[in-house]
């Protein structure tokens, strides 16, 4: 061999004479993940689109500072505060499983488990403290109560409250005096004054039309002629009794949904391990290794 030439050696993996087999990701948990989080992600997007839609309809877009002017509860924290929680977790999901990236699918896993955790933990908590829940609630209530004419989206949701359990008020319809325009007081110049919602009048199947009126002057009356115009039990109550009355119905609805991030965790750890095991299965490349060989002095023979 000429001097001064290069010998290239390669360096193979050393073969132990076992048969090696390719771990694979599972391609159904891949895309049954994907599919799933894609689904989701698009409702919190949707969520967070009405949510922002109201806002800029009521103005609090153009002026932020107009978010704590509500004295009451503005119903579209549910839509923003809900999709946004939903976006976050459906498109960690959804990018995770489709890059199959591990850092996206745990922190998947851990948001799941802590929104799991709280959940047991406000569930234990509501049943300890019942009273005190109780109290809670009387209080968001009639502070709702007071703001009624306040916010649009707010009006809405207690008539629809009152509505639906057939109620008025928290625990009666004279919970209304808490509002500027319902109360009895001589100095309130409201037409409304002494009066309820409609939501609170009591329903004739003949009408089908809503007589927005049906509740002015009612509560001037006796106690046992308004129950012919209105309900007269308070929402408190009438939400005790519906959810004792569906406390099947209710406690299988939590409990599926339990399962279902129980269920969403399990799904994202195993394919965390799947994509570790086969990034650690993978065969190291061919290593080139060049070298010079020794120089002579001497003389080619």
């Amino acid at each position: 061999m000429l001097a001064g030439s290069f010998v290239l050696e390669i360096n193979e993996p050393m073969m132990t004479g076992k048969h090696y087999k390719g771990q694979e990701v599972s391609c159904c948990i891949k895309y049954f993940i994907f599919g799933f989080n894609i689904i989701f992600w698009l409702l919190g997007v949707a969520f967070l689109g009405i949510g922002l839609w109201a806002w800029s309809e009521k103005g609090v877009l153009s002026n932020i500072s107009s978010i704590t002017d509500l004295g009451g509860f503005d119903p579209v924290w549910l839509f923003l505060v809900v999709g946004g929680v939903m976006f976050i977790l459906g498109f960690a999901g959804c990018i995770g499983a489709l890059r199959e990236n591990t850092f996206l699918l745990k922190f998947f896993s851990v948001f799941l488990g802590i929104i799991f955790f709280l959940e047991l933990t406000a569930g234990i908590l509501a049943f300890v403290f019942k009273d005190w829940i109780k109290d809670q609630l009387n209080f968001f209530i009639n502070n709702n109560i007071r703001a009624y004419r306040d916010d649009i989206d707010l009006q809405n949701l207690i008539d629809f409250t009152q509505e639906y359990w057939e109620c008025c008020g928290a625990f009666g319809a004279d919970d209304w005096n808490l509002n500027i325009y319902f109360n009895c007081t001589d100095s309130n110049p409201s037409r409304e004054k002494c009066g309820v919602p409609f939501s609170c009048c009591t329903k004739d199947p003949a009408e089908d039309v809503i007589n927005t009126q049906c509740g002015y002057d009612v509560r001037a009356k006796p106690d046992a002629e308004q129950k012919t115009y209105i309900h007269v039990k308070g929402c408190v109550p009438q939400f005790e009794k519906w959810l004792q009355d569906n406390l099947t119905v209710v406690a299988g609805i939590f409990i599926g949904i339990a399962l279902l991030q129980i269920f969403g965790i399990c799904l994202a750890q195993n394919l965390v391990s799947d994509i570790e095991a086969v990034r650690a299965s993978w065969v190291p490349p061919l290593s080139y290794v060049v070298r010079r060989p020794p120089s002579h002095s001497g003389k080619k023979a």
